[in-house]
């Protein structure tokens, strides 16, 4: 079914590439002068008779689109990444994995949990990031760090756009609620735990009640007297308060012999002791104001009144609601130390970030260099506190003072190394957009100080900028040499060399690491310089096949006006905007909603019908960028159309744009128009963000008003997906066929369809199989051709399964997984070979090719002869089982000492640039089965960083430990 590749939701890098003579200043790309030259421009081209040359003509047209020309290879320059980039990534999350196996205390368990969370936010899973959180959460005990990072949770999902949710409600988990977050100590069995809180209001009572002095069970005698006024209490209910009362009035203080007790010069109002007198016989505070309880906390911490501050404190929390609240009892609670009433108060400042970072006083008080100091008290929570802040702020604004601000205050609540260099390397970059280079340097200096190589790329860019460009040479050329080569490094180099050295300094950045945006943009911008515009596309598209990222998008619809190509241009801002709606292109100086309004001109319109019609044609051809680019045209005359954003969110988690995703899914839930639609939204929000049981109670729920394709569907997707016993199976397959029952369009027909025969093969029904999978076929779902495809091989048909998947290679646009699919069926190892590698080319990141070149000679034996071989080489045949019943043959595998370390190296290719689970687990177990014990370990290790509960990887690691212990 639907996969879920997810990527990181870190900021896009823009293309800031222009002609460096052009001086204006940009400040108003929607009506400003900006906007007005590139207007009267278009118009003059369009009205320009005098001269009917047609080329002369459509010259000018593109020039006009083009208002600062093309980039420039001398002015492109990549992003420095900004978050901890370790130069041994494996081998960082071995021994991080170490750590966290033997720690013995929760709260410290609790921060390796954020560090590693820090390490892996250049892999680009978001489901891992909140695994960590989760994981972090779970482990922590004081309830400044729970409420920290339950709030971080909460952001991750970003909940603040869901129309009708409020901040602070509770979402049915333990480690999301706002309460549990308030309530000390620690629960490891709080990650599987529902929350079923409630929430009411705190009643005030009266203050003439309090003047009646009424219900006394003992009788009074003893009186506090403040100016005229007398407070009546039970002595001995005032002692137990705390220690020096009891001393006051039964030691041999005066005080004890006394019934009238002057208290006029402590500090308290006549309201506020009869506070503390009723409190002394009832132990209750919740129908007392703020302002006595604010009072009755200060009067606690004066006389040592221990339960009655808890009790203030733990009141007080419970008042805080609005922005304001916080503002005011936050300070409050740092001046008397009331840690819960700080926790609360932080609470909702979090729990509404990043709208919160907008208001003047929220942001004065959480920069301040003071307030940081103040919050010493939270201890580790300091430096979480100051870490999530500082990651909104670099999302919202890399270059603002705010952001600067914040990360100072996180460079201050650093102790240990790793939190010194996120800081401090988070800093440089900041510094480093904002053009301060020699403070830049500095930042970056205290990074490497701290154990972070990668910050030498940080001071090798601030180097250059302030024209020392051979200090910067060659200090790369010493990372290079002096650590584990990377691709990054030969990219940061490249900056610095010039001719043939950088191209070749390229190439290795590419080859050693194919995901690296920057050499591609280099060598398609230096063909564009060449005139060769159709080879800077073909140069541009080699990224974006794989990697769908906005600068490069831009880059390649730069390159299509330059041609003339206006219909390619729209579609690629379209799926810029789709990405990022507020993307400014030209350097941040045009719009691209403008952009698009500029270009349409240039090109034919459509109507609904026809974008209707176009989107079939797309989606059949699996051109998934060409059918994202519809939608959004389709969405600008029908914004609020839910159905299409989610459309729209269906092909991003496709495309690996998980941020992009979750948006259109928030926008179809918030768009909604009817109550069962809008429930099915919110469980794939709920399932997307791994919550699988509440997204199956939403569709249930949905089922319950009014029975759709939708929920049927959701409701079978997440059965299969939990688990596929034959039980389940039957139920999916049910709920699948209700579906195409209801009412829908061919394109989800199409995949319901080809869902329904996967669940089928998987059951052993291969003609049920097969007949869905030639329904799907019938309205145009290319895709089915796969699954007939496995069917086919399934039947020992391999020739035409070979056929099939040929049909699917030939109708999709540069889809690496029909490559790959292919090569199962290929009965000639050469060909497989140029299938798997065409597959790499296509997309370095899927991981089976670079397994099956792991994998040596390959011949067919039956499963029976498993058990000759090694575990490393039973392992990779695992990996290729299918999944069904039927009886089977399946590929083994026959290598000796030699194609076993080659094995090693093709799989290091991949994993030098991509920690891969099952990559991982594979070399270990080829380290294993050649006798390597503390490779195989190391990688056991990472891998269970990665999911610390793949069995086959537990497995293996008990059993290498276990060799080396009696070793």
């Amino acid at each position: 079914m639907r996969g879920l590749k997810l990527i990181d939701r870190y900021k896009s890098a823009q293309v800031h590439a222009f002609n460096p003579t052009d001086t204006s200043g940009g400040k108003t790309p929607r009506g400003g002068t900006v906007r007005a030259k590139l207007e009267a421009q278009i118009i003059k081209s369009f009205v320009s008779n005098s001269k009917p040359n047609k080329a002369h003509n459509s010259v000018s047209v593109s020039e006009a689109l083009l208002p600062y020309g093309l980039p420039a290879t001398e002015l492109l320059e990549p992003c420095l990444e900004p978050y901890l980039k370790p130069v041994d990534l494996i081998g960082s999350l071995a021994e991080l994995y170490r750590r966290i196996e033997g720690c013995p205390s929760p709260s410290k368990k609790s921060l390796l949990l954020v560090e590693q969370y820090s390490l892996m936010r250049g892999l680009a899973d978001p489901k891992l990031l909140r695994r960590c959180l989760r994981a972090a959460r779970q482990q922590a005990e004081d309830v400044h760090s729970k409420v920290v990072l339950s709030a971080w949770l909460r952001f991750e999902r970003r909940e603040d756009e869901l129309v009708g949710v409020s901040p602070m409600d509770c979402g049915g988990h333990v480690l999301e609620c706002p309460k549990a977050a308030l309530v000390k100590g620690y629960d490891p069995n709080s990650i599987f735990k529902d929350c079923h809180c409630c929430c009411g209001p705190s009643e005030v009572i009266n203050e003439s009640i309090l003047e009646k002095n009424e219900c006394f069970e003992e009788e009074n005698d003893v009186s506090f007297y403040i100016g005229e006024e007398e407070i009546k209490c039970v002595r001995c209910r005032m002692a137990t308060l705390s220690t020096p009362f009891k001393a006051m009035l039964y030691g041999s203080f005066k005080e004890s012999r006394k019934e009238n007790i002057d208290f006029s010069q402590n500090g308290i109002s006549v309201e506020g002791m009869r506070a503390v007198e009723v409190y002394s016989r009832t132990k209750r505070l919740d129908f007392f104001s703020p302002k006595i309880l604010v009072e009755l906390l200060s009067f606690s911490n004066r006389f040592c009144c221990d339960e009655m501050k808890a009790a203030c404190d733990a009141q007080l929390a419970s008042l805080v609601v609005t922005i304001d609240d916080a503002l005011i009892l936050i300070e409050y609670g740092l001046e008397e130390t009331a840690n819960i009433l700080v926790a609360s108060c932080l609470q909702v400042l979090l729990r509404r970030l990043p709208n919160s970072l907008c208001r003047p006083k929220v942001m004065k008080f959480l920069c301040c260099s003071k307030t940081r100091g103040r919050l010493s008290m939270l201890g580790s929570a300091s430096f979480l506190l100051y870490c999530f802040l500082s990651q909104v702020a670099m999302e919202e604004s890399m270059v603002s003072k705010m952001t600067v601000k914040l990360l100072k205050r996180l460079g201050e609540s650093a102790k240990e190394n790793w939190q010194k260099a996120l800081a401090a390397h988070q800093l440089g970059c900041v510094l480093l957009e904002r053009q301060e280079f020699n403070t830049a340097q500095r930042s970056f200096e205290a990074a490497v100080e701290a154990g972070h190589v990668y910050s030498m790329a940080g001071v090798a860019r601030a180097k250059n900028k302030l024209g020392q460009q051979y200090s910067a040479y060659k200090l790369m050329c010493y990372v290079i040499s002096e650590y584990k080569p990377a691709g990054w490094m030969y990219q940061e180099r490249s900056l610095y060399n010039i001719g043939k050295e950088k191209e070749l300094d390229l190439s290795t950045a590419t080859k050693m690491d194919p995901t690296l945006l920057f050499p591609y943009k280099y060598r398609a911008v230096a063909k564009m310089e060449e005139k060769q515009i159709r080879a800077a596309i073909l140069e541009i598209d080699k990224i974006i096949g794989f990697k769908l990222s906005p600068d490069c998008l831009e880059l390649r619809a730069w390159f299509f006006i330059a041609l003339e190509d206006y219909g390619n241009a729209i579609r690629d801002i379209r799926v810029i905007l789709t990405l990022e709606p507020n993307y400014m292109m030209f350097g941040e100086k045009v719009r691209g909603d403008y952009m698009i309004e500029v270009l349409s001109r240039l090109v034919q319109k459509w109507s609904q019908a026809d974008c209707w019609m176009c989107l079939y044609e797309k989606w059949s051809s699996v051109d998934d960028v060409g059918s994202l680019a519809i939608i959004h045209q389709m969405l600008e005359s029908d914004p609020a159309n839910s159905v299409l954003q989610f459309r729209q969110s269906l092909l991003l988690l496709r495309l690996n744009c998980q941020k992009s995703a979750m948006r259109s899914l928030r926008l179809a839930r918030n768009h909604s128009s009817s109550e069962h639609e809008r429930l099915v939204y919110e469980g794939w929000i709920l399932y997307d963000t791994g919550n699988r049981e509440e997204s199956l109670s939403r569709a249930e729920k949905s089922l319950s008003i009014q029975r759709s394709f939708e929920a049927f569907f959701l409701k079978a997707y997440v059965l299969a997906d939990t688990s596929l016993n034959p039980e389940s199976s039957s139920s999916v397959i049910q709920l699948l066929e209700e579906a195409l029952r209801c009412p829908s369009d061919g394109l989800r027909k199409g995949q319901a369809l080809n869902n329904l025969g996967s669940i089928y093969v998987d059951c052993g029904n291969l003609d049920q199989a097969a007949g869905c999978y030639k329904n799907a076929l019938d309205i145009k779902h290319t895709r089915a051709h796969q699954g007939l495809a496995r069917v086919y091989h399934l039947r020992n048909q391999r020739k035409a399964a070979y056929d099939e998947m040929t049909k699917l290679v030939e109708k999709a646009q540069n889809n690496a997984s029909a490559y790959e699919k292919r090569s199962e069926y290929c009965d000639d190892r050469e060909m497989a070979k140029q299938d798997l590698d065409t597959a790499t080319e296509l997309d370095p990141l899927r991981t089976y090719p670079y397994r099956y070149r792991a994998a040596g000679e390959i011949s067919i034996l039956p499963l029976s002869d498993i058990c000759s071989f090694s575990y490393a080489v039973f392992m990779f045949l695992k990996s290729f089982m299918p999944t069904n019943g039927t009886e089977m043959h399946i590929l083994s595998v026959s290598m000796d000492d030699q194609k076993e370390n080659e094995a090693v190296e093709e799989l290091t290719k991949a994993l030098n640039f991509r920690p891969d689970l099952q990559m991982l687990h594979l070399r270990a177990a080829f380290y294993d089965s050649i006798g390597n014990t503390t490779s195989a370990l190391r990688d056991c290790q990472a891998a269970l960083c990665l999911d610390p509960n793949h069995t086959d990887t537990l497995d293996l690691y008990n059993r290498a430990h276990n060799s080396v212990i009696q070793n």
